[in-house]
């Protein structure tokens, strides 16, 4: 099985508008794609604008934890969603069925607000 590479919204929106300017026009999918990734990486969304740098580093962290580097899935999630409490990170490990105890829960948690803040 080939490993799948994750990506944030802000870099999906950074690509179409890419597109958008090098051939003038963007297809309607693409135009529906591009707005909601805009509004997806906006502030409007949870309260903080997402940046590309911010979820790269964020993913390299969290694959950093070994509970989490197995589950390439759930850092990606976590890095875009940006969780800043024990609760936001336990619906996300619930998913998966990733078994995490509070100790381990609030690390992630961490890892997520010192990167943001």
């Amino acid at each position: 099985m080939t490993e799948r590479e994750y990506t944030d919204y802000a870099s999906v929106r950074d690509a179409l508008l890419d597109a958008q300017n090098r051939r003038g026009f963007l297809s309607y999918e693409q135009k529906l794609a591009l707005q909601h990734a805009e509004w997806a990486a906006s502030d409007q969304r949870c309260g903080i604008k997402t940046d590309s740098k911010v979820y790269k580093t964020l993913y390299n962290d969290l694959m950093g934890i070994e509970k989490l580097n197995q589950h390439t899935d759930i850092c990606a999630k976590i890095a875009e969603m940006m969780p800043m409490s024990v609760e936001e990170v336990r619906s996300i490990l619930a998913s998966k069925r990733v078994p995490m105890d509070g100790d381990e829960i609030e690390s992630i948690v961490d890892v997520v607000r010192k990167q943001i803040l």
